[in-house]
């Protein structure tokens, strides 16, 4: 049950409860009062007419009668040892008060109707039942009112967070004024640790662009140092490798930060898919088969055609790098949905539940690397609207899906 009917439902059973507890301590304390004033009525009425009884021989009264054949048994009894007492009935006769004591030998007894009484306590309970249903109507609207504007900030506040969680860290609960309630506070510490979360991202995004720029002057000097070096010598080869190993880390820092900072913008146009995947899998310089399930009416997409290859490339070259061959691209009967799939251990799980994060590789199963690669692609696939997807296939390999958005000029 959501938290908004919870409180509605607490509500009513509280207007309930009150409702009940104040009916049944009226009802109690206007029937005792009225049986209490019935029996000094009664016993004063039965000493008015012992007395008459007792100087005349006549019986005198509202009620009065000597040896009533409707006096209850119990009383009855109590003036046959020589008491006087009261007891009220609700017999067939309808409600009363009786009042009885010995007369010389016989029962002189009064006998008070109690009917109006009890009808009159029936309307007060009818009416304090009415009460509590026009309490209720009023109340209870006022319930559902406060609780649904509860229950609505507390939503606001869970879709904020789940959408600080996916990445939007402007977003904010606390908007506009609020009632300052725990549900306000909760808000602020929530907007307090995206704000913080936020300013600790772009510091690091500052960190890396700087590290970046700062690295490309130098690396640029010992690109140049490194062609002037002869070529016989198997040392240089060993250097000029690693100097493109850190080029390629730095230019893909780059990337990344220019990524983090929204500066990529795509420049979409008519791509036919099969020969963009093509050519992309010829850059890498690795092997990998290539499927095409789509009819040409329909291998045509909208997209940014250097972004998509940056993004299937990626693809391939983290397939052959942590996975095994063979490496399979296939490209969907649809036309916009792209496949990469090779025969390794598959994608770790930190992986398929938080999706790829930079320098970190999961499994060592899945090889060496700096993790910029999926990030990359990623990022790209943002750009260009297209979702990224990956998975592991049943019979073993990592599974990675393109999907590209539709659109038109």
């Amino acid at each position: 049950m959501a938290l908004r009917w919870r409180i509605v439902a607490l509500v009513a059973a509280a207007i309930c409860t009150v409702a009940a507890a104040v009916g049944v301590l009226v009802h109690n304390a206007s029937r005792a009062r009225e049986l209490s004033q019935a029996r000094d009525t009664a016993v004063t009425t039965l000493d008015r007419a012992a007395v008459t009884y007792a100087r005349t021989g006549v019986v005198q009264g509202s009620g009065a009668a000597l040896d009533a054949r409707d006096l209850p048994e119990g009383l009855r009894r109590l003036v046959h040892k020589g008491r006087q007492g009261t007891e009220f009935t609700g017999g067939p006769g309808g409600p009363a008060m009786w009042a009885a004591r010995p007369a010389g030998g016989r029962v002189l007894s009064v006998h008070i109707d109690m009917s109006a009484n009890m009808r009159n306590i029936s309307a007060l309970d009818t009416n304090i039942v009415l009460a509590g249903l026009v309490v209720t109507a009023v109340v209870l609207p006022l319930g559902v009112l406060t609780a649904g504007r509860m229950s609505r900030r507390l939503r606001m506040a869970a879709g904020t967070a789940r959408r600080i969680a996916a990445g939007d860290l402007d977003a904010r609960i606390a908007a506009r004024p609020r009632p300052r309630d725990e549900i306000a506070e909760i808000s602020g510490a929530v907007d307090s640790m995206a704000s913080a979360l936020q300013e600790r991202l772009r510091v690091e995004q500052r960190f890396t662009a700087d590290v970046a720029h700062e690295l490309r002057t130098p690396l640029m000097g010992l690109v140049t140092a490194a062609e002037l070096l002869p070529d016989d010598d198997e040392a240089v080869g060993y250097v000029r490798d690693r100097i493109r190993v850190l080029s390629t880390l730095v230019e893909d820092l780059l990337e990344i930060s220019r990524l983090d900072a929204g500066a990529e913008q795509a420049d979409p146009s008519p791509c036919p898919v099969a020969p963009l995947v093509e050519a992309a899998i010829a850059r890498t310089e690795l092997p990998a088969r290539v499927r095409v399930d789509a009819a040409p009416e329909r291998a045509t997409v909208w997209t940014d055609p250097r972004r998509l290859e940056r993004i299937v490339a990626n693809l391939v070259v983290n397939a052959h790098r942590h996975g095994r061959a063979p490496v399979e691209v296939t490209v969907a009967a649809d036309g916009r949905t792209v496949t990469v799939r090779d025969h390794g251990g598959g994608y770790p799980e930190e992986l398929l539940k938080d999706g790829p994060q930079r320098f970190r590789t999961g499994v060592r199963e899945r090889g060496r690397g700096h993790g910029l690669g999926l990030t990359i692609a990623r990022g790209q696939a943002e750009v260009i609207g297209a979702a990224l997807e990956f998975g592991n296939a049943p019979d073993g390999g990592a599974v990675a899906t393109i999907r590209l958005p539709t659109g038109s000029e």
